[in-house]
Order: structure tokens, then sequence, then C-alpha cells
């Protein structure tokens, strides 16, 4: 199963979790209102929606929230797809926001948010990965996460490095890093989703440098091969290869053990998202404030910034029959009250995208480190939530890339041709 680093969370618990109620909703006799709130079975999804829901009816004891628990990944992706065509689902779910939201033809199957009061503490920023043609569908259920390099604080103090704002500056830290016989870069290519994280988390600077990339893109107008900032991620790649910074044995290693690595200085930085360290606290809390975050640095430190993976989302299938109960839940969820329960449910790797709701102060450090790049103005959402085209083999390509066989311009130029035969799929004008 290819593994979208949107549903990474599904992916890495592997649970496969039964349905905890049935989904009927409804009025009883007494009066009380039922919802019925459909997730995803990743473990911090579970808790995050279960401790929602918690809190919400304890607020609001006139109505009761049962919720089902269906597989991740494309098994979840079909379920969803198939009882929203067929009238069957949820009152409320959580999915996915971004490209992939075109998926569930949102015009037929879900409620129109559109200036509703269920939105007023929704960042503006957020909306965009919310909706589609100019509809408004959701809002986020969790915080943003940052897609960069996570280093290890204490290599970096112990060597007098400071985090870098261009390439130069990174292969320069690498290069003393070596030199103290830690490996600079961690690879964990057996997961080779994993590999992927260089080229995605690299979009900040091919937005910056092409402004128009994820329009012409999706159009077929704009190709990785033929824009040097959109090949800059597979050279990176090659590079870091080339150098010889990997760890040895990243072929075979998966991304627990390169967290692990991380988090004991066995290695010193290790392309990935911000959100694989929550889970890792409870055994290694001092994950929290010894691991940092920055974006994956370009060429010029006065726009340096950072690519985040923006939260998933509740939606209302168009089918509910408890209308004002299911949007009573929703502004509950995007509130400061709501970002409230969420923190104390799983401890957040971002800020949240919810007017009011601010981090903790004992929040982890790639949070914090995040939240300076959104101070700043300086991030841009992954490709995956601006266009609906991402090729299938672009993890089997950058390992590839990464592993110094294929030159990155050949990755580049396969990965265009990957992606021509998924757009073409999706009928897209222009391909």
């Amino acid at each position: 199963m290819k593994i979208s680093l949107r549903m990474f969370g599904a992916a890495l618990t592997g649970l496969t979790m039964a349905a905890l109620t049935s989904c009927g909703s409804g009025s009883s006799a007494n009066g009380t209102v039922t919802l019925s709130f459909l997730m995803g079975n990743a473990e911090s999804t579970v808790d995050t929606a279960e401790a929602l829901a918690g809190a919400f009816m304890k607020a609001n004891p006139g109505i009761k929230i049962e919720t089902e628990v269906v597989a991740g990944g494309s098994e979840g992706d079909n379920v969803i797809k198939t009882r929203l065509s067929t009238g069957d689902m949820t009152d409320v779910f959580w999915y996915n926001s971004g490209s992939l939201l075109q998926a569930l033809n949102p015009g037929q199957t879900l409620v129109d948010l559109t200036g509703d009061p269920v939105l007023k503490n929704v960042e503006k920023d957020y909306l965009p990965v919310v909706t589609q043609e100019s509809k408004v569908y959701g809002v986020p259920t969790a915080a943003v996460s940052g897609g960069g390099i996570l280093y290890n604080r204490e290599v970096y103090d112990d060597l007098g490095l400071k985090p870098p704002k261009t390439w130069a500056a990174f292969m320069a830290n690498n290069e003393k890093v070596k030199a103290a016989g830690i490996p600079p870069v961690i690879g964990t290519f057996r997961d080779t989703w994993t590999s992927q994280m260089l080229v995605l988390a690299d979009y900040y600077n091919v937005q910056t440098a092409a402004p128009g990339f994820a329009r012409n893109y999706t159009g077929g107008k704009a190709k990785f091969a033929t824009t040097p900032a959109a090949v800059a991620g597979f050279q990176h790649l090659a590079d870091i290869h080339a150098k010889g910074y990997l760890n040895e044995g990243f072929g075979s290693a998966t991304n627990d053990q390169g967290l692990k690595m991380l988090v004991e200085g066995k290695g010193a930085h290790y392309p990935m998202l911000g959100l694989t360290l929550p889970p890792l606290l409870g055994t290694y809390p001092q994950a929290a404030t010894g691991i940092g975050f920055f974006g994956i640095p370009g060429n010029d430190p006065a726009a340096h910034g950072a690519t985040v993976w923006e939260p998933p989302a509740l939606y209302i299938a168009k089918s509910t029959e408890q209308l004002d109960a299911a949007k009573k839940f929703l502004a509950f969820v995007a509130s400061p009250a709501g970002a409230d329960v969420i923190t104390k449910a799983v401890p957040p790797s971002g800020p949240y995208r919810v007017e009011g709701a601010e981090l903790p102060d004992d929040a982890i450090q790639v949070a914090k480190d995040l939240q300076s790049y959104i101070d700043g103005g300086a991030t841009a959402p992954a490709l995956e939530f601006l266009s609906p085209v991402k090729g299938p083999s672009l993890e089997q390509i950058t390992v590839a890339v990464g592993s110094g066989l294929t030159p990155p311009a050949e990755g580049a130029a396969q990965y265009d041709n990957d992606v021509e035969k998924q757009a073409e799929q999706l009928g897209l004008p222009g391909w």
C-alpha cells in the first residue's frame, strides 16, 4: 500500500480497530440528539476524537456522540467514498484536508459551511485546504505539522552549530558533524515513504522561486524536471549520499529506528515530519526539548521558510438529519476550548489553525520552532494540499536517487512520467 504522508498517523500505528459503536443517529424519546462520528484508526486520531466527543457531550448533555472507527489509508478512503455516495455516512466524519477532498465530490455529499458561524474561529490561511469550487466544507481537527529537518539540539550545542538558513550552510554543518564521528543525516529507506521528505518538504522553496508552480503543475504546464527549484529536492538527496553523510545501513533502517537514533544523538539530522515526535514522548520524554526543527534550507537566507502539512478536517455529511447539532459540534472543535481538549489528548507538533488557540508553555520544541515560521509568514502548504497530482512511484524514485542509483535529473524526469499517468487517470485538463 502506498503511504500518503498526510495519512502518516494511520500508517505509523497500523491499528485495525473495529467499530466502537453503530453509526445510527437521531433523537430519543427523552429529547436527546444522537450524532454519529466516523474517524480513522490512527491512535492519535482516536484519542483526539474521543476526547473532543467527551468534552462536547459534557458541555452539551442533550447531545450524544457515538463514534465509529475505520481502517486508515486507501481502505478507509474507499469506505468513506462508498458511504457518502450511498447516503449511508455518519453525521460527521474525520478526513483529509487538501486536494484529496476533491475525490469526495463535496458539492454533492457534504454540507457547505461557507459564511457559516461554525467557521468564525478558523484561521483564513486554513480555509483554502477545505475549499472546493469556492465553497468551504470543514474545520481543523489537529495542529499544523512542519515538514523539514528534525535535529538533535545537544549535538548542535556540543559542536557550536546553528540552524542553517541556506543549503550550503546545512552541508557545512553536516561536514562538521561527520568530522565529530556522528552520522550527519539519518536515512530510513526500508520505510520507503520516508525517502520522499527532502523532495516534498522542499516545496516552500519551489513556491518561492516559482509562485505559479502548483497551478501550472496541476494543469500539465509545469514539470519537475524542467523547473530548477523542483529538481533541487532530488539533487539534495543525491548530494547527501555522494558526501557520505548518511548513516550505515540507511537502506534497511526503519522510521522507528531513525527517530531513536535522532533522540539518542546517534544521528544529527532526520528529514521528517514533526508529527512523528509526540508518539515518542512516553518512551523518550527528552524528545520534547531535545529535538528541534528547521525548514529545508534554500539558497537565499532572507527567504528561508518551511513547508507545512495542514491538519485534517471534520466534515458534515449532507445526508445528516441532525444538522444543527452537527454544526454545534464542529464549532466546538474549531474553538480555543476545542484546541485545549486536543492538546490534553495529544501534544501538538505545531500551532493550531484556530484563532485564539495558543500553544501551551510546555509545548514540544518542534512546535515552538514551527510557530516562529508561521509568525513570520514564512510557510507554504505541501504540494499535495494544493494539487491532486501525486504519482504513486515517488518513494521508489527517491530511494533510488538517495541511494546513488539514479541521477537526480533522471529521477525528476521519471517522476514527471509517473505523474502524467496519474493525472490522466484523474481526467485533469491539460494532460
